[in-house]
C-alpha cells in the first residue's frame, strides 16, 4: 500500500522503484483503476521500460479534492519484449487529508 498524506487540494508525489534482475529488457503498461483513479496520475506516462539489471522510478501524483479518503490501484502489466514477460504487479493507493489550508480571500466592496 502506498499512502498519500497531505493538505486538502495539495498535490502529493510518491515514488515506486521497479528493479529488473534479468538480463533482458522489461516493458510495463501502467494503469490506474478504481473509484478515485481520476485523482491519481502518472506524470511521466503510462509506459515503463526497465533496462537489463537496471531499475526505474515511477512517480505517482495525487491531488485531493475531498476530505474523504481516496482509493485506487496501480496495475503494471507486462508487455512482451523479445518473448520476455515480467510479472504483473499491483499497488494499492490510499490517501488521507491531514489538514486544511485556508484560502486567502479579500473582499473590497461598498457597504450599504
Amino acid at each position: 500500500t502506498i499512502e498519500f498524506t497531505g493538505a486538502l487540494h495539495a498535490t502529493v508525489v510518491k515514488q515506486v522503484r521497479l528493479k529488473n534482475p534479468s538480463s533482458k529488457t522489461l516493458k510495463y503498461k501502467a494503469i490506474l483503476v478504481g473509484r478515485d483513479a481520476n485523482d491519481f496520475s502518472l506524470p511521466k506516462g503510462k509506459t515503463v521500460t526497465i533496462a537489463p539489471k537496471g531499475q526505474k522510478i515511477i512517480n505517482v501524483e495525487f491531488t485531493s479534492r475531498f476530505l474523504r479518503p481516496a482509493e485506487a490501484v496501480l496495475l503494471l502489466t507486462s508487455k512482451s519484449v523479445g518473448g520476455i514477460n515480467g510479472a504483473s504487479m499491483s499497488f494499492s493507493l490510499k490517501s488521507e487529508v491531514k489538514h486544511i489550508e485556508p484560502a486567502v480571500s479579500l473582499c473590497v466592496c461598498d457597504c450599504y
